[in-house]
């Protein structure tokens, strides 16, 4: 039996505070913890309502009931397994790759799409302003897809990290040069910004180069999803 103190402390994890006061997070469903078990992340415990459910491993499984699992699970349907693991140490950043850099996001899917494009594209390091959702986020780690267990991803002051960064740094404008035309490096960094607001000015004025995407529909659409023009920009960036 799952006890109510085990319950209280999954159901706060949901919450940054306590996730950061406990050093814990919480993954729900099968190739979401499937991928952190098989990953460095350090398991604290598995919880599952499932008998049969297979991770490669079962000795570390504690068999729940729904009604126990329902109470711990941020979704209305409970995906029948949720794992409890160990923030892990972030490690410094290095500059052999592209690294990502995010201006303040705020929607959790966004980010949790923008760690799985890391992952696809073969960016090892995502650098996220303080003010960005945090990356624990249940909604964040469903989007992921089990990817965040393949990126390194960091909370800092972008303007530090930006002035001391030995490479090109390019951000994404509205109005900067049109990426198909532009010279991209082997190294360097991309910034996203902001759904609403884009890159912010204290960030844009350490941006080396801005760069676009050129628009070829009627003008009546505003900009692209963050999520979608970091994959067309991270697309351009691999075929250079």
């Amino acid at each position: 039996m799952v006890s109510k103190n085990q319950i209280k402390l999954v159901k706060s994890l949901h919450q940054k505070k306590y996730r950061n006061l406990h050093n814990l997070f919480v993954a729900e469903g099968i190739k979401v913890v499937r991928e952190l078990v098989n990953s460095d992340f350090k398991v604290n415990t598995i919880f599952s309502s499932d008998a049969e459910i297979n991770l490669g491993t079962t000795d570390i499984i504690e068999h729940v009931s729904e009604a126990e699992l329902k109470k711990m699970s941020a979704l209305t349907a409970p995906n029948k397994i949720i794992g409890v693991f160990e923030i892990p140490e972030t490690r410094k950043p290095n500059f052999d790759g592209w690294v990502v850099v995010l201006d303040d996001i705020r929607d959790p899917g966004n980010l949790g799409t923008i760690i799985r494009l890391c992952d696809w594209f073969g960016i090892e390091h995502l650098v996220c302003s303080s003010n960005t959702v945090d990356c624990y986020n249940p909604k964040t780690l469903q989007a992921t897809m089990g990817s965040i267990s393949r990126v390194n991803i960091g909370y800092t002051d972008l303007q530090t990290f930006l002035k001391n960064a030995p490479v090109t740094v390019f951000g994404a404008f509205m109005e900067g040069d049109v990426v198909y035309g532009a010279t991209v490096p082997k190294t360097g960094i991309l910034v996203m910004g902001n759904e609403a607001n884009g890159i912010s000015e204290e960030v844009e004025a350490l941006v080396t180069q801005k760069i676009s995407i050129p628009q070829f529909g009627k003008s009546t659409a505003e900009s692209l999803n963050v999520a979608t023009a970091t994959a067309i920009l991270l697309n351009e960036i691999r075929r250079s």
